[in-house]
């Protein structure tokens, strides 16, 4: 089994750095120099949005800089087709919402990136107000759905370092749509019980890479849809959360697979759940393959291992059908820890469509100390080496 990144991503990587390092040629627009107040009480985004459109219309490589600051903005889309070759947003200061979480919540996203390519956003804050709207959920108020803080949509070559994104309202970042892609030390956090709030979600894209993270939130830590191709997790703390999740899949009837899935060296601590597959008890021709999940650590997660088919949360108009989606070659090696619950591992796969090539090695989890238990359903598989629970493959 070869667990070596792949060199598309080396390179990409390579080329990152030395365009953060080449900042001297570029030509750069301060916010402040568009109108931008950082005082986090003024209204700056047109300020933000004309700088973006000067980047875009230079045929140099640019810089957007956002000096140190509050800095008070509404819904903002960043459109493609831009002469620049490779935008910067470096940001030393925190980009605030609206106070009133109806200003934002009426609006799908935050911070849309909308085809673009050789964009690198370094640095910064976003604070996205959310608690005010998750109390109105909470009550069963006329709330709105809340935005995403930062999506990327149908880009290229997309680079996020070093930013911190601060109670969003629904999900922190989304990559839908995108190809080669690099996350690197970005920090996410929310309340344990904030609803909706996935840190890190990625659907139909290609390419993308999360590297040294660490997340803390409501939902799932990293959300994996339909679509996604050549995915590498590596070195990412999730806690509180609900895990790293391949899923829900099942959706609708015809869905792109998910395939070509690495998480590498992840720990989990007083997560809902660790490394978990699911979907709908629905028809669909959707399919999960070729997925790596090695050297994880364990810390009191309520569901280390699961594959759920049978996805219905709270129990609530569940298709009660029989799940589509084909789940193969999967590979469980070097998971170690506690479970919080006594099942440690649960497979509960399609009747119709059971789990194949499912790989247990060196799995060492352990429930208050004492041996744990597996639960298997429709699955097909072998355990190599060490395996505690004792399997049920």
């Amino acid at each position: 089994m070869n667990l070596t990144r792949p060199s598309h991503a080396i390179i990409l990587f390579l080329f990152f750095i030395l365009a953060i390092n080449s900042t001297s040629a570029l030509i750069k627009y301060n916010v402040l120099k568009f109108g931008a107040k950082p005082n986090g009480k003024t209204d700056s985004t047109k300020a933000f949005l004309m700088a973006w459109e000067a980047a875009c219309s230079s045929a140099d490589p640019t810089m957007i800089y956002v000096p140190k600051g509050r800095y008070l903005l509404g819904s903002m889309a960043f459109k493609g087709g831009c002469k620049s070759p490779h935008i910067t947003i470096r940001i030393d200061g925190t980009l605030v919402a609206p106070q009133d979480c109806r200003v934002l919540g009426k609006s799908t996203d935050w911070l849309s990136f909308e085809g673009v390519n050789g964009v690198s956003i370094l640095g910064g804050a976003l604070d996205a107000k959310g608690p005010s709207l998750w109390a109105c959920k909470s009550s069963h108020s006329n709330c709105p759905s809340g935005a995403t803080t930062l999506s990327f949509t149908n880009s290229k070559n997309i680079r996020i370092r070093r930013l911190l994104s601060l109670n969003s309202q629904m999900f922190h970042i989304v990559i839908n749509g995108c190809e080669n892609v690099h996350v690197q030390g970005v920090r996410i956090i929310a309340a344990g019980d904030s609803p909706n709030t996935d840190g890190i979600h990625v659907q139909l894209s290609k390419n993308v890479n999360i590297i040294k993270c660490s997340i803390k939130t409501g939902d799932d830590c990293i959300s994996i849809g339909p679509g996604t191709k050549n995915l590498w997790v590596e070195q990412v703390t999730c806690g509180p959360g609900h895990g790293v999740s391949i899923g829900s899949l099942a959706k609708d009837l015809k869905e792109e697979g998910v395939q070509n899935v690495t998480i590498r060296k992840t720990i989990f601590i007083g997560t809902q759940n660790g490394l978990r597959i699911k979907s709908w008890a629905r028809p669909s021709t959707g399919f999960v393959q070729g997925v790596r999940f090695t050297d994880s650590l364990m810390v009191n997660v309520q569901n280390p291992i699961v594959i759920d088919q049978n996805y219905c949360p709270h129990n609530l108009n569940c298709p009660n059908q029989v799940s589509g989606i084909k789940i193969k070659d999967i590979i469980y090696e070097g998971i170690r820890g506690t479970s919080f619950t006594q099942v440690a591992i649960k497979f509960d796969c399609s009747s119709k469509n059971p789990c194949t090539g499912i790989r247990l090695q060196n799995v060492n989890l352990s429930y208050l100390n004492k041996p744990a238990q597996s639960s298997c359903s429709n699955v097909r598989g072998k355990a190599l080496n060490l395996v505690r629970p004792e399997n049920c493959l």
